[in-house]
């Protein structure tokens, strides 16, 4: 079963190459962390910002090639994490069918998230994401994110 998830933070730090983005459970209280590059974080926070640029970038252009090929993104579906890869489906509606395409988890969320598309997490992964990082906190003793702030999207 997946749970609903919706994009609480994003933490953009320009000096490092581990951006992170924050689901957050839509009606519970976990949260959900993935560690992202810097043009997918970028991506994420000018579609959250309602920026236009005056060419496409690369999820722009597969939101367009959905469009004029008759589909419409449906939801993303973060289904899987092997090794520390969390692995995504896009969930899109052609003429009645569902389709499913392989993505990595911040292409499909910088995707979705100009069209406000819901983002589902496996109940499995989510359970194995709070474990490890209940595993991480005991050995360390606390939380990194000591420098981060959320942006203020709307």
């Amino acid at each position: 079963m997946a749970v609903l998830m919706e994009l609480s933070r994003i933490f953009i730090r320009e000096m490092t190459d581990m951006q992170i983005i924050e689901l957050s459970e839509v009606d519970g209280d976990r949260t959900f962390p993935i560690v992202i590059g810097l043009p997918e974080a970028f991506a994420i926070e000018r579609r959250l910002k309602g920026i236009e640029i005056p060419r496409p970038q690369t999820h722009d252009l597969l939101a367009s090639v959905i469009r004029d090929l008759g589909g419409k993104l449906k939801r993303i579906v973060i289904n899987d994490l092997s090794e520390g890869t969390f692995f995504a489906k896009l969930v899109i509606d052609q003429d009645g069918s569902e389709v499913e395409v392989d993505s990595r988890p911040s292409d499909a969320i910088a995707l979705g998230v100009a069209e406000d598309v819901p983002i589902y997490v496996a109940e499995h992964v989510l359970t194995q994401t709070q474990a490890e990082a209940g595993d991480q906190e005991s050995e360390t003793g606390e939380q990194d994110d000591d420098d981060i702030e959320k942006p203020d999207w709307k």
